[in-house]
């Protein structure tokens, strides 16, 4: 009896450095399997865009929270996959010390680490990592101007005979059945901003006070969605500041270099709100030799307005006066070396626009522009090839059978 138990507290003394060595070459196995996998989910995209990578900004920064589960997936899938194994209750072990033996032995913790490795580099790929390139700086041609638009209430009139190809920039708000003079504006003003490639463009709306919608830029983009949202009622349009809208599109110039300036004012009213004159804002346009051309849309003292529908769905109608001044507008236009121009309809409205730049010099300036670049890919590439070799291996090479 005495024999027995030495000779198994012997075997348990046996095995016990058996299981230290087996615990650490396993780890050491393991160790190798993440650096292995790391390089081979890591090799493409930092030959590809490592430098990119390294100074990029997240756009999605919180889902990189998601990196705290990779420790847990790895855990659970390596060291923790031991405690789901089945087990069988033997009477002795001795036979089985020295297994399990055989090349898949090493290959165990393999899917588990090409899983926690393809979760890291998928959640960093949903982040959005975004490069952006160095500006490349151009010689371009262009003119630098300023739209003044006329926000008041005047600019609600009708206005008729759009071209076709300017259909697709108008947007009808619910219950208005015909076209405004400001819609008709909109529309040509977009048209002018997507045909222009080099001209340095800015915005600025007018009622009783004036402001700056857009600084001249070459994000053409930007200006057409700016311009898209302007509405009626947006701003305070019970007056028309002429003078003051002049005055502050003057001043979004008066640091340009380029030979051509302009201002291109688009208005129905008579200047009668506001602290400067638009005399005065002429002179302001000559001291930084920027000419003014002024656009009168429409004619007459009275204007028709749609004030509703009717029980059979037909738009109704109201003249409303709406004084203007084409002598002002030709007095400006005219002291600045610019011209005045009257558009009765849409059409005429646009063949004005292209007037306007036909007789504007073209002056060459320096245009820095920066692109951006979406670096998610070489990381999303590499996450599922590694997803990919992880079923493979587990279908193929390490199969379980209940």
């Amino acid at each position: 009896m005495k024999r027995r138990v030495s000779h198994t507290a012997a075997q348990s003394t046996s095995s016990a450095p058996l299981a230290t060595n087996r615990g650490v070459r396993r780890v050491l196995v393991v160790l190798g399997w993440v650096g292995l996998v790391l390089l081979a989910g890591l090799v493409y995209p930092v030959l590809a865009r490592g430098h990119g990578l390294l100074a990029a900004r997240w756009e999605a920064k919180w889902l990189l929270l998601g990196l705290l589960v990779v420790p847990l997936v790895f855990w659970r899938a390596t060291f923790g996959e031991d405690r789901r194994v089945p087990r069988l209750r033997l009477g002795t072990i001795a036979p089985l010390k020295t297994g399990p033996a055989g090349w898949r032995v090493w290959l165990r913790d393999l899917p588990g680490v090409l899983r926690s490795v393809a979760l890291g580099l998928l959640v960093l790929a949903l982040a959005r990592p975004i490069d952006t390139l160095r500006p490349q700086s151009n010689e371009e041609e262009g003119i630098d101007m300023v739209l003044v638009l006329d926000l008041s209430g005047s600019m609600q009139a009708v206005m008729e005979n759009l071209p076709p190809d300017l259909q697709r920039y108008v947007t009808m708000q619910q219950g208005q059945v015909v076209l405004t003079r400001l819609d008709a504006a909109k529309a040509v003003i977009r048209d002018f901003i997507a045909r222009r490639q080099s001209d340095r463009i800015g915005v600025v709306v007018f009622g009783t006070e004036a402001y700056v919608l857009s600084p001249p830029t070459l994000d053409y983009h930007l200006l057409d969605t700016l311009v898209s949202r302007m509405r009626l009622k947006l701003i305070d349009g019970n007056a028309t500041a002429i003078g003051d809208a002049v005055g502050v599109a003057v001043a979004r110039l008066r640091r340009s270099t380029a030979s051509s300036k302009a201002v291109v004012l688009l208005t129905d009213g008579d200047n009668n709100a506001g602290k400067i004159s638009p005399e005065y804002a002429a002179k302001l346009a000559n001291t930084v030799h920027a000419r003014l051309f002024t656009i009168q849309i429409g004619s007459g003292e009275m204007a028709k307005v749609q004030t509703g529908v009717d029980l059979f769905g037909q738009p109704t109608f109201a003249m409303h006066p709406y004084p203007v001044n084409p002598k002002l507008l030709e007095q400006l236009a005219s002291t600045t070396g610019g011209k005045a121009y009257v558009a009765t309809d849409a059409r005429a409205l646009e063949a004005s626009f292209h007037d306007v730049l036909d007789k504007l010099e073209r002056t060459k300036f320096e245009a820095s522009t920066a692109t951006y670049e979406e670096l998610f890919p070489y990381l999303l590439l590499p996450g599922v090839l590694l997803v990919a070799l992880d079923a493979l291996v587990r279908s193929l090479l390490l199969r379980r059978f209940p």
